[in-house]
């Protein structure tokens, strides 16, 4: 929101205060708390009539420093507020006052504010490198005539300095000059609308700021003062964090911590998910066609996923089977089972009028009401729809029963879709505001469903494909963009809206193969075919036509088989990343910025990325093959072709529908699987370990641990180049072959 008209003067009906001048400091051990005027005191008579605001600094982390700002401290707060597991009180923080001001230090992170002069804060880094600054606006609160009021902050950025992240937004990824609000909306993948808003951002400068509010946070980055990114809500108290870093990957590591770190999703769920398309005509004959016709193929499948219409029309969400499409639902599961397959199935926390369920939701009183009592409702999406109110217990557990009658009959997973158009003029079971639930609502939602999976499937086998989100919604694997055309304009659309999910705590990400709305032509599948499965996760999906191969000719089905395969190869190396992902907060799929952050080019780079910290992959966007791509300092490797090419600096070449640019980064040692039919075989097993040791290298050592499919250690590999000899040792007593790739000169013992 902005508040000001150019820099001078104020927009009609605004009143700001600032933080003028320090008239009162108290230093705790781990704490700081200031009491500012909003204008210059020269005598007794100016503290009359005249706010204060408060400014508590605190360290609820090792590296993390918390800012609340307060105008006035006696309003109701009926949350919700976000769950911060990682939150407790960092031990080793400590305060000091050195005159002209006064310092919290947690970790490499340094407040300081001034003790004399102008009121601000400022943020060192362990160097005392000035990171940001809240300065002469930077703490504030702000009446406008409509009754609402504000608090806000301004942070400096510096010269080149890039702001990243805010959720998953289609928008342009640097988000330099945007206006940018949190607001769960449906609004597809081409507006600025977002499924997830993460009130979080990266900046390029090696820290991170998270608005600890789950509500409406407005930002303006660089969009009003152009050297500030500003943040504020409609409340009476303001909190972010300050995050450190020093590299863009000690950001996420800190604030996943925070906010809570990914699961780890099962080792199937990575391999190509298949569905039903969304309108399409379907029964259990058009689903075994399309099982049966993948392998018939040769293209593995590991997940088949029925969208909505398993269930009846009108009756969305009763977890009932439509009676005339599926008259023997377990037998039909069952019988997918036997073919190896998992199984997805659609649903929404909406439940429509038609559905016996209403009736019993409403009996009971699980539904989200009005403020004069009756059952919220309306008939967008299904007619008469209501909303389960997951701030009751009692409601979330009778969800959760309806969920577990389909784990019973052989149900794998669930797409949880929508959860974004949450109304506001509601009451909610435990009192929540309305307008703090519109955001949050989504991450109750999910996380319901996640954690009955984890109770009736164990831990370690939940998965949920899930498209809205907020601030630690990361820990509920596996989030998709949401509805995109079928078109190489919504294709990058997509990838840019996930590199700002990455960079916003989220480490595992989908998209529909081919685009959702529309139907893609083939150029357009089968680009994205490469591109969805060098994803963390790979879904063929539509909306009113089906995503199989063989739709869109011979060429497609066999492009379809290569990458599917190859990914089931990669899955060492892939599952390696994903368990870096569960342990560290660093995602699979990598803004080049979070492995380059020296690399000044990488701040802007969004049409590919980092699969796991060694695969750069750039997905083509053309029919005709020609691609732009950047390759950072080094020579690397193509994997499919074995062509290298040496960076810093930008490339370009003409790729077949069976190719792109797939490098692998220099010194890289890649585990490859020797089973290309599925995503969870033994992949230990006859391992391939390929070196990539450009010529002129120097003595190395590398370790590879390559993970089972529980995310433990299974084999460990040490490789010591020493002169002219590799010598590569195992843990594991397993069979396994090393191939180098560059410097073929390479002696290699095995042991």
């Amino acid at each position: 929101m902005k508040f000001t008209d150019g820099f001078w003067q104020m927009r009609d009906g605004v009143d700001a205060s600032y933080a003028t001048e320090l008239r009162d400091l108290r230093l705790d051990a781990d704490r700081l708390t200031a009491h500012a005027a909003v204008k210059r005191v020269t005598r007794r008579g100016d503290t009359l009539n005249a706010p204060l605001i408060t400014v508590e600094a605190f360290a609820p982390a090792e590296g993390v420093i918390g800012v609340r700002v307060t105008h006035l401290a006696g309003r109701r707060r009926p949350g919700p507020e976000f769950a911060l597991p990682g939150a407790t009180v960092d031990a080793t923080a400590t305060t000091r006052d050195d005159g002209p001001a006064a310092e919290l230090t947690s970790g490499p992170l340094t407040l300081r504010l001034a003790t004399e002069g102008d009121f601000g804060l400022e943020f060192l880094d362990a160097d005392g490198r000035l990171l940001t600054a809240a300065g002469r606006k930077g703490t504030a609160f702000a009446t406008v005539a409509d009754g609402g009021h504000h608090m806000l902050a301004q942070l400096a950025l510096g010269v080149g300095e890039t702001i990243h992240g805010l959720g998953e937004r289609f928008t342009p990824y640097v988000k330099n000059g945007q206006v940018v609000d949190m607001w769960q909306a449906d609004g597809g993948t081409n507006s600025e609308q977002a499924y997830k808003n993460v009130p979080f951002y990266l900046s390029s400068r090696g820290y991170g700021v998270f608005v600890n509010h789950p509500g409406r946070v407005s930002f303006e980055v660089g969009s009003e003062a152009v050297g500030q990114v500003q943040f504020s809500v409609e409340d009476q108290v303001l909190e972010y964090f300050v995050v450190a870093g020093p590299t863009p990957k000690d950001v996420l590591t800190r604030y996943t911590a925070l906010t809570g770190r990914p699961a780890l999703p099962p080792a199937w769920s990575f391999g190509l998910w298949l569905t039903t398309s969304f309108t399409t005509d379907y029964d259990e004959a058009t689903v075994t066609s399309f099982v049966d016709g993948m392998s018939e193929r040769g293209i593995p499948l590991s997940v088949f996923h029925f969208d909505c219409f398993w269930m009846r029309e009108y009756q969305w969400c009763d977890f009932e089977w439509d009676p005339q499409t599926f008259p023997d639902p377990v037998g039909m599961l069952t019988r997918l089972k036997e073919k190896g397959l998992k199984i997805c199935v659609w649903i929404n926390p909406y439940i429509a009028q038609k559905s016996a369920l209403y009736a019993e939701g409403a009996d009971k009183g699980y539904f989200v009401r009005t403020p004069e009592g009756d059952i919220w409702q309306w008939d967008k999406w299904q007619a008469g729809m209501a909303l389960v109110d997951f701030t009751d217990p009692e409601a979330t557990a009778w969800f959760q029963a309806k969920l577990k009658t389909l784990l019973d009959q052989g149900v794998d997973g669930f797409k949880t879709d929508f959860g974004e158009r949450i109304p506001t003029d509601v009451v909610w079971h435990d009192g929540s505001d309305p307008e703090r639930m519109h955001n949050y609502y989504t991450h109750l939602y999910n996380k319901a469903v996640f954690e009955l999976l984890e109770k009736e499937r164990g831990q370690g086998e939940a998965v949920l494909f899930a498209r809205s989100a907020t601030a630690g919604g990361q820990q509920f694997p596996v989030h998709w963009g949401g509805d995109c055309w079928s078109s190489f304009g919504a294709m990058a659309e997509s990838l840019r809206g996930g590199l700002s999910l990455s960079l916003s705590g989220f480490g595992f990400w989908s998209h529909d193969i081919g685009g959702f709305e529309g139907t893609p032509d083939p150029a357009v599948f089968k680009r994205w075919l490469a591109f969805g499965l060098l994803s963390s996760h790979s879904r063929l999906h539509g909306s009113s036509s089906y995503r199989v191969p063989w739709e869109f000719g011979d060429e497609a089905v066999a492009v379809a088989k290569q990458f599917t395969e190859l990914k089931h190869r990669l899955m060492p190396y892939l599952y390696g990343a994903a368990v870096e992902a569960h342990r560290t907060g660093v995602p699979t799929m990598r803004p080049l910025l979070l492995e380059f952050p020296d690399d000044p080019a990488t701040r802007t780079v969004d049409r590919q990325y980092l699969l796991g910290p060694d695969l750069l992959v750039a997905p083509v966007f053309s029919e005709d093959g020609q691609v732009e791509y950047y390759v950072p300092e080094g020579t690397w490797t193509h994997l499919l072709t074995g062509e290298t090419v040496t960076g810093p600096g930008w490339h370009r070449g003409t790729y077949g529908f069976d190719s792109l640019p797939l490098l692998v980064r220099p010194g890289a040692v890649l585990p490859l699987g020797a089973d290309s039919s599925r995503p969870d075989g033994d992949w230990t097993r006859n391992l391939e370990l390929r070196v990539y040791v450009p010529e002129g290298t120097g003595d190395f050592t590398r370790t590879v641990t390559v993970p089972d499919l529980t995310g433990a250690p299974a084999a460990t590999y040490e490789l010591v180049r020493a002169g002219g000899t590799l010598r590569v040792t195992s843990d594991a007593g397993l069979p396994y072959e090393v191939v180098v790739i560059g410097d073929t000169a390479l002696d290699v013992l095995m042991s």
